[in-house]
């Protein structure tokens, strides 16, 4: 027997003196509100009710079990409303500053379609990783080698000339003695790949092949790196997605592959499940994967 559904049918039964009317507002069939109160009776063992062919008057017994049964209906009621409240409260979780709006958008818009009020908090990787550190944020998307990662951005230079079908080699920036004095190219590196295993790989590339110091450049923001690059030549490290949206001409790296590497982690097991629930291709286009056919190979990574 459900008894908070049987005593809902006993307090609006009870309430309207009449089963016709007590089952109307609790907007369930008289023939349901009658069987649900017989078994509520036959559960305690005793009448709660006296029926008549037109009214429904409580006993004595019934007049002492109807405070509980309001109680425990108005708690049923509480806890529906908590659970709701809990299903709707916003998911706070930090995804990479470079993501663009329109692909969050649709990523909050796939939340709202599996159940998940996703608050999006953009922030650059130490941020990201410390937001998650602490519990501030539900769960973030946090920069990883691409060996390890989810999901794999490939990375490359971009530049305002061009465009190009074959990779740059890093060598071609190194001075030749007929202009040693001029002003060196440099590549600047923005702050979501201002990562350990992205900044690193190029810094030693530099050493080994004789560049400046300054020709690898940590900008403080993308807006900074991006500007610095289309006034000059100079090279930014980015995606082909960003090097699309900020009007750049894209190309591989001839010495390595970089790569930007994504994955999730969470709070609690909980929050991971429910991040579950959303389409990988979906967070796939945040990180700027650019093609929406992307496929997860064996090891989990999604490729473009």
């Amino acid at each position: 027997m459900d008894i908070v559904a049987a005593c809902r049918a006993f307090v609006s039964v009870s309430s309207h003196g009449s089963f016709t009317a007590g089952a109307a507002a609790a907007r369930i069939p008289q023939s349901v509100a009658s069987r649900r109160i017989a078994a509520l009776e036959q559960h305690f063992g005793a009448r709660l009710l006296d029926r008549t062919s037109r009214t429904a008057a409580l006993t004595a017994f019934g007049r002492d079990m109807l405070p509980s049964a309001r109680r425990l209906v108005e708690l049923a009621e509480a806890m529906q409303d908590e659970a709701e409240r809990a299903r709707s409260r916003p998911f706070r979780m930090a995804v990479p500053a470079v993501c663009g709006p329109l692909p969050l958008a649709r990523l909050v818009a796939d939340g709202t379609a599996c159940g998940l009020t996703l608050d999006l908090h953009p922030a650059d990787p130490r941020e990201r990783a410390e937001l998650a550190r602490t519990q501030e944020v539900r769960a973030a998307l946090i920069a990883v080698p691409a060996d390890r990662a989810v999901w794999r951005i490939p990375l490359g230079l971009a530049e305002t000339g061009g465009p190009h079908s074959t990779p740059i080699y890093l060598e071609t920036l190194r001075a030749g003695r007929a202009d040693r004095d001029s002003r060196r190219r440099r590549v600047w590196i923005q702050p979501e790949d201002d990562v350990p295993h992205i900044r690193d790989r190029i810094i030693r590339l530099r050493d080994s092949l004789g560049l400046q110091p300054v020709q690898v450049v940590v900008g403080p923001a993308l807006v900074t790196a991006a500007a610095a690059v289309l006034a000059s030549d100079d090279l930014l490290l980015c995606s082909p997605t960003q090097a699309t949206e900020l009007g750049l001409n894209w190309r591989p790296i001839g010495e390595l592959d970089p790569a930007r590497g994504y994955d999730i982690t969470a709070a609690h097991p909980e929050d991971a499940d429910r991040i579950a629930t959303l389409p990988h291709r979906g967070i796939a286009r945040c990180l700027g994967l650019r093609d929406a056919r992307d496929e997860t190979t064996g090891n989990g990574d999604a490729r473009s």
